[in-house]
């Protein structure tokens, strides 16, 4: 550690306790497709438009210390990258940085359920109450269906008073993560289920324990059986303690006096689990999306069900364009066209996935600190619509 830092260690403890709460409360995201090829990552001329608009991001007092995006049409990849991946080395973003995906995890919840509906381990229409009867009996009638909408009425966890008080008296709590329910299982629902759409990241932690007791086998066996290995994702993992997989994009929380403090790893993910705490890469999420709104991952018939959307009903943090809800994917309408995905923040990192409809075309959009209506909604304003100029680019190749 250097002098600087060992003399700011003080002043900045509660802020990356603050971070760190924040992080886990709001993470808490047909044909077949190629992984993107080794050695893609390159920047188009740095002269270019969108490049501009990545370098002004990070310029900004408020802005991430980094960004990168990929942009692919089918064999074809670009990356751009502006500021830098650790502040300490100054080293550039990479495609095949890890980093922390924060809620696009609910996509990835979304594929393994679906996965498990197209063959015959659940259905849509199974209650809690048929496959988890040990969760609370004011429960039983949501369906999973409706956990896949955000329209259960299940009482978020993460908003629970016991759980937050955890989480910042000790960010690096290890919690059980198939438990995490219980901190609001005295909770009736809170509304009719199916009755109106409300973003909870409990509905996400049922859907994987529904996962598990469809098959007896664990979430992350899964995840790597369902998702990881047909997409040819060999980056990606569902950790339980707060260490990030080298080399990684370090996450920032951009302090008012000390400028960016490093929050990357001060906090675990059991705390979000199903809901946000996947681990990943540029290259591994360009494969991910490029498969899961492309329908590699699920039967047609299931896809149509899939791509049934609540308009108005808002992915956390909002997405470029106007967007609306299906069962664990957006649609975000854009002034240039239509793309299919989801987005996540937790402290130090801002996330979008996005893909055409074909899986041809697709867009990740990672910068380097945390970003919400709540937080900073000027820079979120701003990142919606880089976002969305992304987006044209893409569907104008």
């Amino acid at each position: 550690m250097s002098p600087r830092t060992s003399g700011r260690t003080g002043r900045i403890r509660s802020s990356l306790r603050l971070a760190a709460a924040a992080a886990v409360c709001s993470a808490v995201l047909g044909a077949s497709v190629q992984p993107a090829q080794a050695g893609a990552d390159r920047n188009p001329p740095p002269g270019t438009g969108l490049h501009q608009e990545l370098r002004e991001l990070v310029t900004r007092p408020d802005g991430p210390p980094g960004a990168i995006a990929v942009l692919r049409d089918g064999d074809h990849t670009e990356v751009y990258r502006a500021g830098t991946a650790d502040v300490e080395s100054g080293r550039p973003p990479r495609a095949t940085d890890h980093m922390r995906i924060a809620s696009v995890a609910k996509a990835f919840t979304g594929a393994v359920a679906l996965g498990l509906v197209d063959r015959g381990r659940l259905h849509l229409d199974d209650t809690i109450g048929e496959v988890l009867p040990g969760q609370p009996a004011a429960w039983h009638r949501v369906t999973l269906r409706q956990l896949l909408h955000h329209t259960s009425g299940l009482p978020d966890y993460s908003a629970s008073q016991g759980f937050i008080d955890i989480i910042s008296e000790d960010p690096r709590h290890r919690f059980d993560s198939r438990h995490l329910l219980e901190f609001v299982a005295d909770e009736d629902l809170e509304f009719r289920p199916g009755s109106r759409y409300q973003y909870s990241n409990s509905d996400n932690i049922a859907v994987a324990l529904m996962a598990e007791a469809a098959t007896g086998r664990r979430y992350e066996s899964l995840l790597r059986e369902l998702v990881y290995e047909p997409l040819g994702m060999d980056a990606t993992s569902l950790p339980q303690g707060y260490r990030l997989p080298v080399p990684f994009l370090h996450g920032y929380q951009i302090d008012p006096e000390d400028g960016p403090v490093d929050v990357s790893e001060a906090f675990g993910a059991s705390g979000a689990w199903a809901a946000g705490g996947i681990v990943s890469t540029p290259k591994d999420l360009t494969a991910f999306i490029r498969g899961y709104a492309g329908g590699a991952l699920v039967s047609e018939r299931l896809r149509r069900q899939q791509f049934t959307f609540i308009p108005g009903a808002l992915s956390q943090p909002p997405g470029p364009g106007r967007t609306e809800a299906g069962l664990a994917i957006y649609r975000y309408t854009t002034r240039c066209g239509t793309v299919y995905g989801h987005t996540g923040n937790t402290a130090g990192y801002t996330q979008l996935v996005a893909a055409t409809a074909d899986g041809r075309r697709s867009l990740t959009f990672s910068i380097t600190t945390q970003t919400s209506l709540t937080n900073n909604p000027d820079l979120l304003a701003r990142v919606r619509d880089i976002q969305e100029d992304f987006v044209c680019a893409l569907l104008r190749k």
